[in-house]
């Protein structure tokens, strides 16, 4: 059997740039070892959940992993607060938020210029309102976690983010009679927040030093946490996560993953790289099953920056060469959980690039790992054909029938 690192590259897939040369990110960056991998292995085109679905990160890394979203998917707030380390009770409530900047009544930032630093800020949010509590940690850039801990609370209520810019931030409403309480605390929430993070010292040296103020938290993706079943216990594999994306980390903890610290990881463009794959071999030596997930690429998208996408691949890939040294006795999976377009700036229903490399499988004609040339590849899959592919490659699948 062959233990399996699965990189993920958060937001691989692209369209053509016209600051490429009308390549995508991929087709354009110097990638001499994911060609090689590409070279060594099946190849093909993914559509994240399914065909043409404009999957998110939570629901893509789940069904890549072998939970279906349909089941087990309640919201992202519940994976974002479990990935900062919030232990979250039965009947919370929890939410992804962002800090964004509003002026004039309407939000001009979703991001608040990806405003760092803003644990000084959440502390400040942190409150009760009539009888619930409000816990609130920040995460990476402008991300946070906000949980509703109390009695009655429902999650079914809508977000407050508008997700578009020069629209005013909204209030949460109530979308079944039984979630009216939850709804009129979280307003009240809102308000408070409001008048708090205006004149907050950490916005007025923001405005001082000519930076957007953080001055608005806008709240997405409420939940409560759902029960899956451990991965260890559905495929006898023993797994570790490296990823600085709370998100993924709340994921992977949820499913009985082991969180590894790098040196240096930030989930962040500015990550340190060459760790993160020093990690994932290294640990090999304890774990069947890594999961690596790399933010960069999906930032350099959200923010219209193809050469900075262009150059998030190149790193990743100039430090990837520890992985064809392991082809004898490791499956190497590469992929993307959803494609962010730079043209576009968000997800889109998109296919994207993946390979299965490993020595002792027959390999496809394709010797370049970019979206045209994977899609002459073998495969035409959804993620929900991860998990038993990799099974197969590892030597691990159990036989279906006599």
């Amino acid at each position: 059997m062959k233990n399996i690192i699965l990189l993920i590259m958060d937001g691989l897939g692209d369209r053509p740039n016209v600051e490429l040369g009308n390549k995508t990110a991929l087709q354009a960056a110097d990638r001499p070892n994911l060609n090689r991998l590409a070279s060594n292995g099946t190849t093909g085109l993914m559509s994240p959940v399914s065909f043409g679905i404009r999957a998110g990160s939570d629901t893509s890394h789940l069904s890549i992993l072998g939970y279906d979203p349909l089941k087990y998917y309640t919201g992202r707030g519940p994976f974002e607060a479990l990935g900062l380390g919030i232990e979250l009770k039965p009947g919370d409530v929890a939410f992804r938020a962002n800090y964004a900047t509003v002026k004039g009544g309407k939000v001009i930032d979703r991001r608040a210029g990806r405003v760092h630093g803003t644990d000084v800020l959440s502390a400040d949010l942190e409150t009760e309102i009539d009888g619930i509590r409000f816990i609130v940690k920040s995460g990476v850039e402008h991300r946070a976690a906000v949980v509703m801990r109390g009695y009655n609370l429902s999650d079914k209520i809508t977000e407050t983010d508008p997700h578009t810019v020069n629209s005013p931030p909204e209030y949460t409403r109530a979308l079944e009679p039984e979630a009216e309480f939850t709804a009129t605390v979280i307003n009240k929430f809102l308000d408070r927040s409001r008048k708090i993070l205006q004149d907050h010292e950490f916005n007025r040296k923001l405005n001082s030093d000519g930076k957007l103020p953080a001055n608005e938290i806008m709240l997405r993706g409420a939940g409560k946490i759902p029960a899956i079943p451990p991965f260890q216990e559905k495929y006898s594999m023993r797994a570790a996560c490296i990823s600085g994306t709370p998100l993924i980390r709340g994921i992977a903890g949820l499913a009985g993953f082991t969180n590894l610290k790098v040196e240096g990881m930030n989930g962040r463009v500015d990550t340190n790289y060459k760790n993160i794959i020093s990690a994932a071999v290294k640990a090999l030596d304890t774990y069947d099953f890594i999961l690596v997930n790399i933010k960069g690429t999906d930032i350099a998208g959200h923010d219209r920056k193809p050469e900075l996408k262009k150059s998030v691949i190149e790193q990743v890939d100039s430090v990837i060469a520890p992985f064809l040294e392991r082809l004898d006795d490791t499956l190497i999976v590469v992929t993307g959980d959803h494609s962010t377009p730079c043209s576009y700036g968000d997800h889109t229903g998109d296919p994207v690039p993946v390979m299965f490399a490993t020595n002792g499988i027959i390999n496809d004609d394709v010797r370049y790992f970019d979206e045209l040339s994977v899609s002459s590849g073998y495969y035409k899959i959804t993620s929900n054909d991860i998990m038993p592919i990799i099974m197969s490659y590892s030597d691990r699948a159990v036989k279906y029938g006599a």
